[in-house]
């Protein structure tokens, strides 16, 4: 199993794409949010992922960074099974109110040709905090994280007896500590560094930086964090600089991906 890091900044970046990722396995891939605009499809060429291969696809919440990019990804969709290109269904799995926005969007702005096409070849699942789905062969169980913001899903899943969560992109609730303790991989936000909180203002955004993120992870004893959502301001060095502050708090394993990055579980 792989994660390819399709982007991985923040709604707000320049240099960097909005934070999605593809998880992979020997049964297919499954596109976790779509970041905010057409560069999502680039991006699934620049790693040679066939988007025609993706057949279940996760988003997270209706916030424009992680929406957005579905619309573009539908466009080409239905113009792909208008030429009968691509076969089968294609899973949307989302929370209601991500739901009602992918409806309003596609319907506002694609035309109706296409929008009645693809009532034929997506299948929304409808989340519900607790739900759990076989996605390529993985049963992922998905969960409310209790957003201060929109309402927002993450999820947990079992692999090579590991347990590996995806928190969403906002700072880890006390109500799920118990959930996220002493997991074996986990996936949290880290808006910029904490010596940069003055600039960036994450806590007013209900982001973390890398040194609180880090600290709430040691607390739960987690093995392995991967910090993710970031600004971009740093460049090349960004993951030195996320590494070497989570690290003064943290004794644990930790990944901050680049764009594009593959990581293997």
């Amino acid at each position: 199993m792989r994660f390819t890091f399709l982007g991985t900044g923040t709604g707000g970046t320049l240099d960097f794409f909005n934070t999605c990722f593809v998880i992979s396995n020997n049964n297919g891939h499954f596109l976790v949010d779509t970041g905010g605009g057409c560069e999502v499809r680039k991006r699934l060429n620049n790693v040679n992922i066939d988007m025609k291969e993706i057949k279940d696809i996760f988003v997270s919440h209706s916030h424009t960074d992680h929406i957005l990019g579905l619309i573009w990804m539908y466009k080409k969709i239905g113009i792909l099974k208008m030429h009968d290109e691509i076969k089968g269904k294609i899973n949307v799995y989302c929370n209601d109110v991500v739901y009602e926005a992918i409806k309003g969007i596609s319907n506002y702005v694609l035309p109706k040709k296409l929008v009645d096409i693809l009532e034929g070849v997506i299948n929304y699942v409808i989340l519900r905090d607790g739900d759990t789905y076989n996605i390529c062969g993985v049963d992922y169980t998905f969960f409310d994280i209790q957003a201060k913001d929109t309402k927002q899903f993450g999820f947990k899943f079992m692999y090579d007896n590991k347990n590996i969560m995806f928190l969403g992109d906002e700072t880890l609730r006390p109500e799920l500590y118990d959930m996220v303790k002493n997991a074996d991989f986990v996936m949290h936000e880290a808006f910029c560094l904490d010596s940069e909180k003055d600039i960036f203002h994450p806590y007013e955004k209900n982001h973390s930086t890398a040194l609180s993120a880090a600290k709430i992870m040691e607390e739960l004893k987690v093995k392995t964090i991967l910090l993710y959502h970031t600004e971009d301001n740093l460049g090349d060095g960004r993951k030195d600089a996320y590494t070497k502050e989570a690290k003064t708090v943290y004794k644990g394993n930790v990944i901050v991906p680049d764009e594009l990055e593959i990581i293997e579980l």
